[in-house]
């Protein structure tokens, strides 16, 4: 069946890049992207767009049987440091969109679900260092906590009613094509962008605090090699580990004053320190690269050459 996608989130982080990549290989009019307002990128404006509100069930139903739809990204989320804020909403946004997309699937009005899941379901009792696929797991955010539940959904409703749910646990990801969408780990976008504006940045993290982090060319080649990876040998749902790279605020630093000399960074720790502490350091991703042969190929030179070029 050819895929008729309907991207529910489209506007944000990954959203923008997904969609357009998406486009680029089925077509524009095959990838219908949606969000709360109206589009605010050219990957959104250039092809069908819907303003969805994502814990809409009814709205999400029209829209699906409007263009037919077969296949969902479910992208709309609350990150780790927002949520903080507004925990009960996040809540609600997070796990209500989800339960309502994968209902739709168990009745057949959709047949395949991309859901991204986070390192944020990773707590003080998971590895620090090539944190595994399976292990203890004790979220201690909002987010973290609502994604470690939607990855039990997913997996429950893959094993009761066959539903073809997939995910993947993002590190955090780097992009220079949209603003960061307030994670713990948007420090790594940020620090470009004032980098090239004013020479200087004020970190929220300490300057040692190790994080998986990864270019967003290679998170959306992730996203795409997973769905549409036979997973006929895999038994049960994994939401998958994936690595890229991991690194210190530190040393992101000096990987761009080899670039910008005269940067300088400082560091004023936040709230998100406490949970920036709570995640792992490195990623094994082993289980990934067996499945589904999935494999990183950019390193952190390449993201800062790349986002520094672009970004000016």
């Amino acid at each position: 069946m050819i895929p008729k996608i309907l991207i529910i989130g489209a506007s944000g982080q990954i959203g923008t890049e997904l969609t357009q990549t998406l486009r680029a290989i089925h077509g524009v009019n095959q990838v219908i992207a949606s969000d709360l307002n109206s589009p605010n990128n050219s990957s959104s404006i250039e092809g069908p767009f819907e303003i969805l509100d994502a814990t809409d069930a009814d709205a999400i139903i029209n829209c699906i049987k409007k263009h037919q739809v077969n296949t969902v990204y479910l992208l709309a989320a609350m990150l780790s440091a927002t949520a903080e804020k507004v925990p009960q909403k996040a809540w609600h946004l997070n796990m209500t969109s989800l339960l309502s997309v994968l209902e739709m699937a168990k009745v057949g009005l959709i047949w395949k679900i991309f859901w991204p899941s986070s390192i944020a379901v990773f707590g003080p009792s998971s590895s620090k260092i090539n944190t595994p696929q399976s292990g203890p797991m004790d979220p201690g955010t909002v987010y973290g906590i609502s994604k470690l539940a939607g990855e039990h959904w997913c997996a429950y409703y893959q094993e009761k009613y066959g539903v073809d749910v997939r995910s993947i646990r993002y590190p955090g990801l780097i992009s220079w094509k949209a603003q960061p969408g307030g994670g713990t780990t948007d420090y790594a976008v940020a620090i470009f962008h004032d980098a090239l504006k004013t020479r200087v940045y004020n970190c929220f993290l300490e300057a040692n605090t190790m994080l998986p982090m990864m270019h967003m060319t290679d998170a959306i080649r992730a996203t795409i090699e997973l769905m549409t990876a036979n997973l006929d040998h895999v038994e049960k749902f994994k939401a998958y580990n994936i690595a890229g790279m991991s690194f210190t605020p530190s040393e992101l630093a000096d990987a761009i004053k080899l670039y910008i000399p005269e940067f300088k960074i400082s560091y004023a720790p936040d709230f998100r320190q406490h949970i920036a502490d709570s995640w792992p350091n490195t990623i094994d991703d082993s289980e990934s690269a067996f499945d589904w042969n999935w494999k990183s190929q950019i390193d952190l030179d390449r993201l800062v050459s790349d986002m520094l070029t672009n970004l000016k």
